[in-house]
């Protein structure tokens, strides 16, 4: 069983429709502070980020934000987190977040979020990083998400091993405990396209 110290969190810059996620991403926060896990996060005070950024600080817990210099106003960088790198870039931010993280999970979000999801799945299935990836499936949020990377599987562009580097779960405290326990498949760090 792996120890987690801190955990990337992609998340929207909005709440969503259904409430469930804000209390999703609350709950989250208050676990992660419990258990001594930092949040590396966005950067950002609004919507989903602001939310679980506020539940681990109001909880004791540390928060390290990243954010590009041009969002840093559009965003509103968190007055709170006492760690926050302003970045030059969206390149160097995400870079920057996966350096400070021991996993990753996504929350619902938009395309920002959807784009960070795949770039470390793929860096996963690469062999670059060797870090347990959740879907906080608050919802049924992710579902559809699920269903095409089955649709993936079935038409043969993924391997069905792949299949375990995402772990989703609906529960904040279940899903953290996947990611604690999770052993990703057996990946060498290769490039030939016919061992991906």
């Amino acid at each position: 069983m792996s120890t987690l110290k801190s955990l990337c969190v992609f998340c929207g810059s909005k709440s969503g429709s259904d409430q469930q996620y804000q209390q999703s991403a609350i709950e989250l926060g208050r676990l992660m502070a419990q258990r001594n896990i930092s949040l590396v996060y966005g950067g950002g005070s609004v919507g989903l980020m602001g939310i679980i950024a506020d539940a681990v600080l109001e909880s004791g817990g540390k928060v390290i934000g990243v954010i590009p210099r041009q969002l840093a106003t559009r965003e509103l960088l968190h007055p709170g987190v006492e760690e926050m790198y302003v970045v030059d870039d969206m390149h160097t931010r995400k870079a920057k977040m996966s350096e400070c993280s021991d996993a990753f999970i996504a929350m619902p979000g938009g395309f920002g979020t959807l784009e960070e999801l795949f770039e470390v799945v793929s860096w996963v299935q690469l062999g670059i990083y060797s870090k347990p990836v959740g879907l906080l499936n608050t919802a049924g949020f992710y579902d559809p998400l699920l269903n095409m990377v089955e649709h993936c599987i079935e038409t043969e562009f993924i391997k069905p091993k792949y299949r375990d580097l995402i772990i989703a779960d609906d529960s904040p405290s279940t899903l953290l405990e996947h990611l604690q326990r999770h052993q990703l498949p057996k990946i060498e760090k290769i490039l030939n396209p016919e061992q991906i």
